[in-house]
């Protein structure tokens, strides 16, 4: 009877510990600092740039730190804080949800304010 209850109670934390780390994983587009990369060009505005990734994910990026006009046309990775990070982890989750099924545009849209960054190299490739 003793080895049953210890049975049930293992399975339980065991269950209960696969499911805190699953949320864990998930979390990880909820992250206030994301690191990036992709081709950096220049936006509409004055202080104002675009980052494009590799899967097409389109990112608005701006810097009071770093001298982001100094690498358009190159491809960068850049280190920042994401605006509204909570809100856009959850907008993320949904259409990776909505792609696994087929429906929609994978494509992210997020705005960052970058901290640093590291230029990758001169160009872009697309």
């Amino acid at each position: 009877m003793k080895a049953k209850i210890a049975t049930m109670v293992l399975g339980l934390f065991v269950l209960s510990a696969s499911t805190l780390l699953g949320q864990d994983e998930q979390k990880t587009t909820h992250k206030n600092v994301r690191t990036l990369s992709g081709c950096l060009q220049k936006g509409d505005g004055e202080k104002e740039y675009k980052l494009t990734d590799a899967k097409g994910d389109n990112w608005e990026i701006k810097s009071d730190a770093v001298a982001l006009d100094e690498h358009v046309g190159h491809t960068v990775r850049v280190t920042g804080v994401v605006s509204n990070a909570t809100m856009h982890g959850a907008k993320e989750d949904a259409k990776e949800k909505a792609s696994e099924h087929g429906v929609g545009d994978a494509t992210e849209h997020g705005h960052m304010t970058v901290t640093g960054l590291k230029m990758v190299s001169k160009g872009c490739s697309h």
